[in-house]
């Protein structure tokens, strides 16, 4: 038996298949076992040259955070299942999305959940996912059950939008094991996955371990399509025996497993969806997937999709317009990092920073690996400019699920929030510069690209270190800020209020609604026009890490601008774009699309 080494940036995870009970001796004593031990390249030297960029740390804001995932009713912790033999899944999960389940006008939540294993099971009702309504001011009351969401399965990750085109959000579900359907039938849900036929997996392939997922009109019809991230080919039988001190059992990386393709479903418009991963080129085995974002990166009209993947390269998909996708994440140069190297990726965002037609993707990636930042520089051309943007100097050191864009400080700029958290409990006995428990990072935007690191200095609540995963925002109590909810492996959520003063800051809201049957009005790209410049936003599910944000209302920040002067919506089918303005700051207005 031949002991394994995982990659450098995991600090020589080591592992063994667990085919026989000759596994546990062969990690303790290698010498008995025999075989070589592969030879590690060095870590690239990200905090060096360009990467040593100064942090903008000590810049003032007087934006504050006070947590209140207790007060505010939220009495959920997640449920990872963990028994002690520490199986992979148990320290990935979990995610969550807001959205307006009911029709109220207020954001609702939505926390995903996992279960216990089979033959583990815990006392009293097994867990379940849970939805709790927001009573209008940031208030919440527990409707799991009255909702149809007392669902059992082991939860990763929600994405959201009305698929068939009634009026009200859907919810897609993935897990471990078949993912699920549920369709909002009037603010009760049905699980309607079978009939659907999006379970996640592969055709006649056992169920798979999806992600991310992210609802997109890929082919431009109206109707939503599909596409689900799959991760490694993991089951509690092929758990691998992973340590990091050569003794205990650690949770594993994924360099050791097989990969599991993602899947694109399109929707035919009759409730049911077609498999065309082959048909549509996005079927790549080697792909260990876990975050995904929509955005029309080369401004022609269809829907992109940026990947990121875990120890592998990322996936660019650039929708050629004919049904089908071409992977150009390689020559496009946000497949590795400037060393050539494949970092673990998790999470994925993306922006425009400086409002001049340039996207932004960040992506998470794991400890002692920086934040990736590849930033529009040509056509379908991309650069890592994390440390120009004094992103890398203060993301090296955690490990990062999370990321997110929103303009929480309401100047105008979008910044930046990420989850961290580390994967293994006992990380600290063998790496001193690592913990299990790891505090969020909030990064403020100039306009031009940069950051100003004010982690530190927005209320001890949001300092206090947590194992961190999904990032979702939204304006809970209808107060003109965004407020953020992050979710926590094993534990209760953090609901961080925005307690900055609105009224020093002018903003509007745009309420988008979309044509039958895309009534969401996914792949719309909003441009609003001030004195201070350009805001541009593109409307895509997705994005964050297993979750997703709030998509309807748009909130624009407008700093001192007392009016919007114009501001443009292009809509996602037929290239038709409907300009209004000038209009007055404070206020919601509601654009309908028109056929």
């Amino acid at each position: 038996m031949k002991r394994l080494g995982l990659a450098s940036h995991v600090s020589r995870w080591h592992v063994a298949k667990p085919s026989s009970a000759l596994r546990f001796a062969c990690v303790l004593a290698i010498s008995a076992c025999g075989g070589e031990e592969p030879v590690e390249e060095s870590a690239p030297e990200y905090s060096e040259g360009a990467y040593a960029t100064a942090p903008g740390a000590g810049e003032g804001t007087d934006l504050r955070f006070t947590e209140v995932a207790r007060e505010s009713g939220l009495d959920f912790v997640h449920e990872n299942g963990a028994f002690g033999e520490k199986w992979m899944p148990e320290t990935v999960g979990s995610g969550a999305a807001f959205f307006d389940y009911d029709g109220d006008g207020s954001p609702d939540l939505l926390l995903v959940n996992g279960t216990w294993w089979p033959g583990h099971e815990g006392t009293g009702r097994p867990p379940t996912q849970r939805l709790y309504r927001n009573l209008g001011d940031g208030h919440f009351e527990d409707v799991t059950a009255s909702a149809g969401l007392a669902l059992s399965i082991y939860g990763m990750g929600a994405t959201v939008a009305d698929y068939d085109g009634d009026g009200d959000p859907d919810i897609y579900l993935t897990a471990v094991g078949d993912n699920v359907l549920l369709r909002n039938d009037g603010a009760r849900f049905t699980d309607v996955t079978v009939s659907a036929g999006v379970t996640g997996n592969a055709p006649g392939a056992p169920a798979a371990w999806s992600s991310g997922a992210a609802w997109l009109d890929y082919d431009r019809d109206g109707w939503l399509d599909l596409f689900v991230c799959n991760y490694v080919r993991w089951t509690s039988e092929t758990d691998l025996f992973a340590t990091i001190d050569g003794t205990t059992k650690s949770y594993a990386t994924p360099q050791q497993y097989q990969g599991e393709s993602c899947r694109l479903y399109r929707n035919d418009g009759s409730g049911r969806f077609a498999d065309v991963t082959e048909s549509a080129g996005v079927s790549n085995p080697e792909g260990k997937s876990l975050g995904v974002a929509v955005a029309d990166f080369d401004a022609d009209g269809w829907p992109d999709l940026i990947v990121a993947n875990d120890t592998q390269r990322n996936f660019l998909y650039r929708n050629v317009g004919d049904g089908s996708f071409s992977d150009i994440a390689v020559r496009a140069g946000v497949a590795f990092d400037e060393a050539g190297r494949a970092r673990a990726g998790m999470g994925v965002a993306v922006a425009d920073l400086t409002g001049e037609g340039r996207w932004s993707i960040a992506i998470g990636n794991f400890a002692h690996e920086p934040l990736a930042l590849f930033t529009q520089i040509g056509d379908n051309l991309f650069q890592d400019r994390a440390g120009a943007a004094r992103l890398t100097r203060s993301t090296l050191g955690p490990l990062t699920f999370g990321v997110l864009f929103a303009d929480f400080d309401l100047d105008g700029h979008p910044d930046l929030m990420s989850a961290n958290g580390h994967i293994e409990p006992g990380v600290n006995a063998v790496q001193a510069d690592q913990t299990f428990e790891q505090p969020p990072q909030l990064f403020l935007g100039d306009g031009s690209g940069r950051f100003s690191d004010v982690s530190g200095l927005v209320g001890e609540a949001f300092a206090a270190p947590i194992v961190g995963r999904g990032v979702v925002t939204a304006d809970i109590d209808g107060d003109g800020d965004l407020d953020a909810l992050l979710t926590v492996n094993g534990g209760a959520p953090r609901l961080y209020r925005n307690d900055l003063n609105p009224g020093s800051a002018q903003w509007i809201e745009l309420r988008l609604e979309g044509a039958h049957p895309n009534r969401d009005a996914l792949g719309a790209l909003v441009l609003v026009y001030t004195e201070a410049g350009v805001q541009r936003r593109y409307v895509g599910a997705g994005s964050s890490y297993l979750s997703q944000s709030v998509l309807n209302p748009l909130l624009f920040a407008l700093g001192e601008a007392a009016a919007v002067d114009s501001f443009v919506v292009s809509w996602p089918r037929g290239g038709r774009t409907v300009e209004l303005g000038p209009v007055p700051t404070g206020q919601t207005i509601t654009v309908r699309e028109h056929r």
